[in-house]
């Protein structure tokens, strides 16, 4: 769809005492530009159940990606899921969703909860057809029936997805003795998108309704706890100033980049900082507020919306990604907000400045205190890899 951006985010928290989660949420972006997401709940909790969540959507989702047909993917993820010998069921259910670029959307769903489209305040109710197929290997009793959907995304939709930890939650409690149920979670959800006057993204509410449904659980899950959610949406910008120029003679250009620029601005590094504030004739102050003795502090600025010292933060950032901790429970610091900034927006543009700064090639400093430019790469891959933003690196 023209203007909009497909904002892809999750949010789960694992059943309480297992060390990893048994559902597993994964998306990818095609060369052709569709992008798919697959939530799949392995049978149980724990370890085993992640890893065929795990290997039920790294299937499905190659299989979609391949152009394969949706009724063989499915026949093929249900052929080659094992059973379980005592329930004779299978180990894992999966809803698969098939974006296309213009916004023809697909859904196959197998044993998950229903998805959840809302449109314009309300939750629609897309016509399914129902596909019956032998439920795999190891004698399992029954076919396994599939609800196929389509339907054209419009600006504004949200999909919602969400593993049975969700709609059980609370059950056998005196307020929720069925758990919190389909319904129940539907009004949940549209309260909470019309709540937000200036839109709830994709992050926020995933991570709303699972914070609600683990509350329900007295924040002692009894189930692993799984939210996906898409959001078409008018894309948001930011733009990340880090590192001066290569000669003083560039200062004014990097200056015009960021009074011109329509969206979010984050400047990353004291000397980048000060040349904008000295050439638009603004004034630096140190913020004092969430003070990690790890991360040097964040400042404020007029015109931008975060600034941060340079090299240390963005190696922060980098690290947090490519451990997967974008939440950084306990912790904010300049890093981490940062890092919010990069993850509640869609279209990022990073503007490199190259001129060198002998300290970062320092052999006596930290490992993790590679040149900018290769950071700011780094950062760049796994934000476009993982969660599927437009990145832009450009140097001057």
């Amino acid at each position: 769809m023209k203007d909009s951006f497909l904002e892809l985010s999750h949010h789960q928290v694992s059943k309480r005492g297992q060390s990893a989660p048994g559902d597993a949420f994964q998306s990818i972006k095609c060369d052709d530009g569709r992008v798919i997401s697959v939530l799949s709940d392995g049978l149980g909790s724990g370890i085993k159940a992640g890893v065929l969540a795990t290997l039920t959507a790294t299937m499905a989702a190659r299989c979609v990606a391949a152009d394969i047909p949706l009724r063989r993917v499915a026949e093929f993820v249900m052929r080659s899921l094992p059973v379980c010998s005592e329930r004779r069921i299978s180990y894992a259910t999966f809803t698969i969703v098939d974006v296309a670029p213009g916004g023809s959307v697909r859904v196959v769903e197998y044993d998950n909860p229903p998805y959840l489209l809302l449109r314009r305040g309300q939750a629609l109710l897309p016509e399914k057809t129902e596909l019956r197929l032998p439920r795999g290997r190891g004698g399992a009793k029954g076919d396994a029936v599939l609800k196929l959907s389509s339907f054209d995304a419009e600006p504004g939709d949200r999909v919602v997805l969400y593993s049975d930890g969700v709609t059980q939650a609370g059950m056998g409690t005196r307020s929720y003795p069925l758990g919190w149920g389909d319904e129940a979670v539907k009004r949940f959800a549209t309260a909470a998108v019309a709540e937000a006057p200036d839109g709830v993204s994709a992050r926020e509410l995933a991570r709303t309704i699972v914070h609600e449904a683990t509350a329900k659980d007295a924040w002692a899950p009894k189930d692993d706890i799984t939210c996906g959610v898409a959001y078409w949406r008018h894309p948001r910008r930011l733009l990340v100033l880090t590192g001066p120029p290569v000669s003083k003679d560039r200062d004014r250009e990097m200056t015009r980049i960021f009074a011109s620029f329509d969206g979010r601005k984050a400047i990353a590094g004291g000397t980048t900082a000060n040349i904008i504030a000295r050439e638009s004739g603004l004034a630096i102050r140190v913020d004092l507020s969430n003070l990690d003795p790890e991360i040097p502090p964040s400042s404020t600025m007029p015109g931008a919306d975060l600034v941060t010292e340079g090299i240390l933060t963005l190696a922060r950032v980098a690290a947090l990604l490519e451990a997967g901790q974008e939440e950084a429970p306990g912790r904010r610091n300049a890093a981490t907000r940062l890092l919010e900034l990069m993850l509640d927006s869609d279209v990022i543009q990073f503007v490199v400045g190259t001129r060198i700064n002998e300290a970062h090639q320092d052999p006596t400093m930290p490992l993790e205190l590679e040149i900018r430019r290769n950071v700011v790469k780094r950062i760049a891959a796994i934000l476009e890899s993982r969660h599927l933003k437009d990145t832009r690196v450009s140097f001057i």
